[in-house]
């Protein structure tokens, strides 16, 4: 969820609600007490800053991607490049043996 979270901030500035939507259409069912836990780590992590704005009567917390998000989300998208790459090919790995010896 973090990189997808990742994802939508570098192209747009998201706020909870929406992300907990965008969320839901990929199947995560998360409630505001799993996505605002996540937003803020992410900010305080450095990777998301924060700006308040008032909507209707109320303050909404929009978030954006900062250059170490940035970085991070670079670095991941070649880390799953790569294991989708690994996942999706049709051949074995003759040397990694995933069953235990003692079998």
């Amino acid at each position: 969820m973090k990189v997808h979270i990742l994802h939508h901030a570098a192209h747009q500035e998201i706020y909870g609600v929406a992300m907990m939507e965008e969320l839901k259409r990929h199947g995560y069912e998360i409630g505001p007490g799993t996505m605002y836990p996540i937003l803020h780590g992410l900010e305080k992590g450095g990777y998301l800053k924060r700006q308040d704005r008032v909507v209707e009567g109320k303050v909404r917390k929009y978030y954006t991607i900062t250059p170490t998000g940035q970085e991070a989300l670079h670095d991941i998208k070649a880390k799953i490049r790569e294991l989708v790459s690994e996942v999706m090919e049709d051949t074995s790995y003759g040397e990694m043996n995933l069953e235990s010896e003692e079998s």
